[in-house]
């Protein structure tokens, strides 16, 4: 009877990290393929899984604040100040560079993110870093996938392509398109935090300091570059 009753408790009291968890990303960018490696493995240490679906960015944003998902895997700081149903997890785990790309060719001079109201931008679709660095420009328009992007500057149908920096780099590798090169100095350097909705705040601190705890003796460095790696060699799945 006393063992019963050590087996209903333990069932009955079964910690809330048990829980089955579900974020999403950005489809189709290689930061947020980068993190759905990375995160996975943070959260494995805490004996937790967790799934991730990729969306397109207005659409995970709306999973995320409204519930309907856990969080976002992968944002930079000013989406937790438009998401405020969400929390940031305080410590970044990886950092993205918004970097200008241009055909080689072309007279497009840029110094700074004033320089961009000059040209016709085009961006991916519900980006913060790529939005917020645009916001009252005239000249922009949204495609779905990098790729497309830089084709359209390839092909000479718009001016600038923007996105991070490693994104731009590996798909233009993948396109072989060689007449499309980055600006010489990046536009900015944002870092990425992890956003777990209020329903789920219990992780927060949790997540945080396994962050700390992996970055000290280089583990999480490590894991990010086998990431990388990996992803590297799979952009030909990428649309």
């Amino acid at each position: 009877m006393k063992y019963l009753f050590a087996v209903l408790l333990l069932v009955f009291t079964k910690p809330l990290l048990a829980e089955p968890y579900h974020f999403v990303s950005i489809n189709y960018l290689i930061e947020q393929e980068i993190g759905r490696i990375v995160l996975p493995e943070i959260y494995k240490r805490l004996d937790i899984d967790i799934t991730i679906t990729p969306l397109p960015g207005k659409r995970a944003q709306f999973e995320a604040k409204t519930g309907l998902k856990h969080g976002e895997i992968m944002r930079i700081f000013s989406y937790g100040e438009e998401t405020p149903s969400t929390i940031r997890v305080p410590t970044p785990y990886y950092y993205l560079e918004t970097m200008a790309f241009v055909r080689k060719d072309s007279r497009v001079k840029i110094n700074s993110a004033e320089d961009l109201k000059n040209y016709h931008i085009v961006k991916v679709r519900g980006v913060k870093h790529t939005n917020n660095i645009t916001k009252g420009m005239k000249y922009v328009e949204d495609m779905d996938t990098t790729k497309q992007i830089l084709r359209l500057v390839s092909a000479g149908l718009a001016d600038v392509a923007l996105t991070n920096r490693i994104d731009g780099l590996v798909h233009l590798d993948e396109l072989g398109i060689t007449n499309v090169v980055p600006i010489k100095k990046n536009l900015a350097v944002l870092e990425l935090f992890h956003y777990i909705h209020h329903s789920k705040k219990h992780l927060v601190p949790l997540v945080n300091d396994k962050i700390i705890e992996m970055k000290h003796p280089g583990e999480l460095a490590k894991l990010i570059a086998q990431a990388e790696q990996q992803i590297i060699k799979n952009t030909q799945y990428f649309p």
